[in-house]
């Protein structure tokens, strides 16, 4: 029987966030190699405690082998860069069918462990689900997602009226004022028109 303090440790917390996918076996010895959702993943780099989440279709067993049970989750001993993604060790994965066993699984930190960002950065996630108002204190809308175009990102609004199309508007100086993550609000320059 499992301990119940091991239980608890393998629950994923209230406040993840998913980060990666796995997508295999990375050499013999149960390492694993990850594709990041984010061109910057320090929040897998950030954390040593990945919570996982199995793969919406599982991938086929051969005929007659046993059933693997995946870990809920995984304790990282090493972490790095490697070409496009990224590959690790953990302590629960000692061997290559082990791992290849979580291929498509979803991977996902505490946002607790995230990185302290620099001043005027700020993660996707902290901005989704905040109000836009404009400087002359109209309701634009609630942030939804971010589109990330190469230069810069541009916030997708959904209006206050359901009914109304979505309002994008660049994530640049030019046109947001500040970001009050606290407070819930972006302040920007724009105007239903622009």
């Amino acid at each position: 029987m499992a301990h119940p303090a091991a239980a608890d440790e393998a629950a994923r917390p209230e406040d993840a966030v998913e980060v990666a996918r796995i997508l295999g076996a990375w050499g013999v010895k149960g390492g694993i190699k990850l594709k990041p959702l984010s061109s910057d993943p320090q929040a897998l780099f950030s954390s040593k405690r990945w919570f996982i989440e199995p793969p919406a279709t599982a991938l086929p067993r051969p005929l007659g082998a046993p059933a693997v049970v995946l870990p809920r989750m995984l304790s990282v001993l090493q972490v790095r860069d490697q070409g496009d993604g990224v590959v690790a060790t953990t302590e629960e994965l000692h061997e290559r069918d082990a791992a290849q066993a979580l291929a498509g699984a979803r991977v996902f930190v505490s946002r607790a462990s995230f990185p302290a960002p620099d001043d005027q950065e700020f993660y996707w996630i902290d901005l989704i689900g905040l109000a836009v108002r404009n400087r002359q204190q109209q309701a634009l809308g609630t942030v939804v997602g971010l589109i990330e175009t190469g230069p810069h990102c541009v916030l997708r609004l959904q209006p206050p009226d359901a009914a109304a199309e979505e309002v994008l508007i660049p994530f640049v100086a030019a046109y947001v004022d500040s970001v009050d993550i606290p407070g819930k609000l972006i302040l920007v320059d724009w105007d239903f028109g622009d």
